[in-house]
């Protein structure tokens, strides 16, 4: 059970670097911009946005990371759930204001990854 918990909170840090990726790097690019649904002049606008967004997404991969890492298992424990109930957050928020994909896109994954974390 702990190892299929440190699995799914890795893949949703790798969600989040993917994620990052896109909003600081690959904004204006053709996937970046069918990702997220925006035109050319849009993403050319709202590129400097974009990357402070991915910036925190990059936060969120590194908490989630650091959880998986620490040599305290019960501190990267608590660190893993501070930072998933974190991607939760987010994700209910950008359903609720942007995309509602984004509930089942990161807050499914995230939902998962805790319940397991909350199982070991």
């Amino acid at each position: 059970m702990a190892m299929i918990a440190m699995i799914l909170v890795g893949l949703v840090a790798l969600e989040h670097l993917y994620i990052l990726v896109l909003e600081m790097f690959l904004w204006t690019t053709p996937r970046a911009m069918k990702s997220f649904g925006m035109t050319k002049e849009n993403a050319q606008i709202t590129k400097s946005l974009a990357a402070n967004q991915g910036l925190y997404n990059g936060f969120l991969a590194a908490g989630l990371v650091w959880g998986l890492v620490h040599p305290d298992a019960s501190v990267g424990r608590s660190i893993e759930i501070f930072f998933l109930v974190c991607v939760l957050v987010a994700a209910v928020f950008g359903g609720a204001t942007a995309k509602k994909s984004i509930l089942l896109v990161q807050g499914l994954p995230a939902l998962v990854a805790l319940v397991f974390v909350f199982l070991t």
